[in-house]
C-alpha cells in the first residue's frame, strides 16, 4: 500500500518511554509543517477548509500553536533549527507595513487566543524571538499585543490568554496597565467550584477544558509567578485536588474519556499531567503522573490521526470534519502540543527520573459530583455514566454533552442526518420520534442529581413530553430506567455502545425481541430490554460512516419500539467488553420507588448544571 494511515502518524513506531522519545515526537510533529510556512514565515496554511473566523486568523493559528511544544523544548535546552521562522514570522505578522501583517484587532478576536502562545514564548525564551530583533520590530510587537489586550476576552478560559500575554510583555520590559491582569485573575477565580473543579465560564458544562485549559494555564502561572504569589499557591492546591478526580477520566491503556467539545486537540488532554510536572506539583506520586502522561501519548501513537503528509488532521481517532466545531481550522489540532510542556524540565527532574507506575483505579464505581458522572474502569476502557450537561451553541452539542454514557475505548457518535430517524446511531441515547422521520434526544436537563454512585435527570424532548432517567452502574453492565409521560404515541430507539465494524460483514450480530448484540474479533456490545410492560425489538444498526469519533465504520446494538400515550417505563441493560471478557449475569431492574427515595434523601444537584446560563 502506498499510504498507511497508521504510519502516517508522526508518533507511530516511537516507543514513547523516555524524555528523548518525547523530543523525537515533537520534531516528528513539527517537521511536516515546514512546507506550509509562508514566504515571510508569518502564516501557516494547511488546508482549504475554513473556521468561522477569517482566513488570516486561521493562518496565525497554524503558525502559533506549535509554539506550545517548541517553546518548552527550547527552555529545557533542546536544539531547534527553525527559530528564525518564528522570529521573522512574529516580526512580520505584527508589522502593519508588511504584506503578511496579521491585521489590527478591533474587537474580541481569534488572534487573542493565538497570542497566548507568543506571550508564553516571550516569557520563557525571549532570547529566541525578542532579543535579536531591531527596535522597530520590538515596538511593533509591543504595540500589537498591548492593543489587542484592551478588548474583552471571552468569558471563559480565554481570560488566561491576556494573562499569558501580560507575563510575556513584563518579561521583555514592556510597560502596560496591570490592573487588567488582576481583573481577569479575579474573574477566573469566580469559575472555581471547589474540590479542584472549575467550570469553563458561566455555562452548564464541565469538560476537558478544565484540565487542558483552566488548570494548564493556572499551573504555568504557578511556575512563572513571583515568589509568594497567593494565587500561585491556590492554583497549586486546586490542581493537587483535581488530579485525584481527573485521573478517572483516563483508562489503564492511556485513553482519555471522549466527552465534550474540542476533542480534535487530542493529546492536549494529557497536558495536565505534564503541567503538574512543570509546576512541581506532585499531586500523585511522580511515577503515577509519568505513567498517565506516557500511556496517553502511546495511546495516540496507535491511531491514524494525521493526513498522508504527517500533518495532524481535524478529527479525533481519524480525519473527520463531522465532529469538528465551527472554530476548528486546519491548524487547530496543534494545541495537542501542549502535552510537551514537561520538556522545559531538565532530565534530572523527578518526573523524568521516575519509573512509570500503573494506575490503581480499583474496581468500585467512582462518583464525580461536579461533572455529574460515575466512572467505571474496565481493562483498556473507562465508562462514564453521565447525568447530562448542556451545550446549545456547538454543533452536535447533544451528542457531546447529553448522552447517558461515554467511553474512552468506544468514544461516541454524532448524528449526521437530522431527518433520518431510521438511520440514526443513537449510541448512549434514547431517541424519540412522532413521525418516524424527525427525532428528539436529550439536549439538556431540568433536574440533574447524583446520589452515591447513581444518577437522576429529568428532561423534556418536547414541551409536552417529560422523561425521568435513572442510571445505575452494575459491574460491566449499567442500567437505564426511563419513565416517560407523553400525550401521544411515540416511537423510541435506544442505543448501546458502537464498536468497530469489520470488512465483508465479518462481525457476528444477533437481533431478536428484547435483545441485540454486535460482536467482533475484539469487542462485544449488547443491549437488553428489561421493561416491565413494553417489549422492544433488537437491531444491530450499521451506522452511517464517519459518525463515531474513534473508528470510521461501526455497529451499534439498539432497541426499537412504540410507546402509547400516557406513562411508560422503559428499562435497559447495556454492556460492552473486550472479547474474552464475560460481563456477567444481566442485572435485574431496580425498584423505581426505592430509587426515588434514595434521591429524595441523598440527591445532590450536579454542579455542571447548577447555574443559569448567561445569554
Amino acid at each position: 500500500m502506498t499510504y498507511d494511515p497508521n504510519t502516517a502518524n508522526p508518533l507511530s513506531g516511537n516507543p514513547l518511554k523516555t524524555r528523548g522519545d518525547i523530543e523525537t515526537a515533537l520534531h516528528g510533529l513539527f517537521n511536516p509543517l515546514l512546507p506550509f510556512f509562508s514566504e515571510g514565515h508569518a502564516r501557516v496554511r494547511l488546508s482549504g477548509s475554513a473556521a468561522h473566523f477569517d482566513r488570516i486568523a486561521a493562518d496565525v493559528e497554524g503558525f502559533a500553536r506549535p509554539l506550545w511544544g517548541v517553546t518548552p523544548y527550547a527552555a529545557g535546552g533542546g536544539s531547534f533549527d527553525y527559530w528564525d521562522y518564528f522570529r521573522e514570522g512574529i516580526a512580520n505578522g505584527m508589522d502593519p507595513d508588511h504584506p503578511e501583517f496579521w491585521g489590527t484587532v478591533e474587537r474580541t478576536d481569534q488572534r487573542m487566543v493565538e497570542m497566548a502562545a507568543i506571550g508564553f514564548t516571550l516569557r520563557m525564551v525571549p532570547e529566541k524571538v525578542w532579543d535579536p530583533l531591531p527596535g522597530k520590530a520590538k515596538d511593533n510587537i509591543a504595540t500589537y499585543l498591548k492593543n489587542l489586550r484592551r478588548f474583552p476576552y471571552a468569558d471563559n478560559n480565554w481570560k488566561f490568554f491576556r494573562i499569558l500575554v501580560d507575563m510575556g510583555l513584563e518579561r521583555v520590559g514592556v510597560d502596560f496597565d496591570r490592573t487588567l491582569t488582576e481583573q481577569y485573575l479575579e474573574e477566573l477565580d469566580g469559575f472555581y467550584l471547589g474540590d479542584g473543579w472549575y467550570r469553563d465560564g458561566n455555562v452548564r458544562r464541565i469538560d476537558h477544558y478544565i484540565p487542558f485549559a483552566m488548570h494548564f494555564y493556572g499551573l504555568i502561572y504557578t511556575k512563572l509567578a513571583a515568589p509568594g504569589d497567593a494565587r500561585a499557591d491556590a492554583y497549586r492546591e486546586r490542581a493537587a485536588l483535581f488530579a485525584k478526580d481527573i485521573q478517572h477520566w483516563f483508562d489503564d491503556d492511556g485513553g482519555a474519556l471522549a466527552f465534550g467539545r474540542s476533542l480534535t486537540y487530542r493529546f492536549a488532554c494529557g497536558g495536565f499531567w505534564g503541567a503538574l510536572a512543570f509546576a512541581d506539583v506532585e499531586a500523585l506520586p511522580w511515577a503515577e503522573i509519568k505513567g498517565h502522561f506516557m500511556r496517553h501519548l502511546r495511546w495516540w501513537s496507535r491511531h491514524p490521526i494525521a493526513d498522508r503528509d504527517g500533518v495532524l488532521s481535524v478529527g479525533y481517532g481519524y480525519p473527520n470534519l463531522f465532529m469538528s466545531e465551527s472554530y476548528n481550522s486546519a491548524g487547530s489540532p496543534y494545541w495537542a502540543l501542549k502535552a510537551f510542556l514537561p520538556l522545559a524540565l531538565g532530565a534530572d527532574h523527578p518526573f523524568w527520573q521516575a519509573e512509570e507506575a500503573p494506575p490503581d483505579f480499583g474496581s468500585a464505581p467512582v462518583p464525580l459530583k461536579h461533572p455529574g458522572m460515575v466512572m467505571n474502569h474496565q481493562k483498556g476502557n473507562v465508562v462514564a455514566l453521565s447525568s447530562g450537561q448542556q451545550n446549545h451553541h456547538m454543533r452536535h452539542g447533544a451528542e457531546k454533552y447529553a448522552k447517558f454514557v461515554y467511553s474512552s475505548r468506544y468514544a461516541f457518535s454524532v448524528e449526521v442526518d437530522e431527518r433520518g430517524y431510521r438511520r440514526g446511531t443513537f449510541d448512549g441515547m434514547l431517541a424519540l420520534s412522532d413521525d418516524m422521520r424527525h427525532y428528539r434526544v436529550r439536549e439538556d436537563n431540568e433536574i440533574a442529581q447524583i446520589a452515591g454512585d447513581k444518577l437522576f435527570a429529568c428532561w423534556k424532548p418536547w414541551e409536552d413530553v417529560t422523561v425521568e432517567t435513572w442510571l445505575v452502574p452494575a459491574g460491566d453492565w449499567h442500567l437505564r430506567i426511563h419513565r416517560i409521560e407523553t400525550p401521544r404515541r411515540l416511537h423510541t430507539t435506544e442505543g448501546g455502545f458502537a464498536i468497530a465494524r469489520a470488512d465483508l460483514d465479518a462481525d457476528f450480530c444477533q437481533e431478536e425481541a428484547g435483545f441485540a448484540l454486535a460482536q467482533s474479533d475484539t469487542d462485544r456490545s449488547q443491549i437488553r430490554d428489561l421493561s416491565p410492560k413494553v417489549r422492544r425489538e433488537g437491531r444491530a444498526q450499521k451506522a452511517l460512516p464517519n459518525t463515531n469519533l474513534i473508528v470510521a465504520k461501526t455497529i451499534v446494538p439498539q432497541l426499537l419500539g412504540e410507546i402509547p400515550a400516557g406513562t411508560t417505563v422503559l428499562a435497559t441493560a447495556v454492556s460492552v467488553t473486550q472479547e474474552g471478557i464475560d460481563p456477567g449475569n444481566v442485572p435485574i431492574m431496580p425498584d423505581i420507588a426505592e430509587l426515588e427515595m434514595l434521591f429524595q434523601r441523598d440527591g445532590v444537584t450536579v454542579s455542571a448544571i447548577d447555574i443559569a446560563e448567561r445569554t
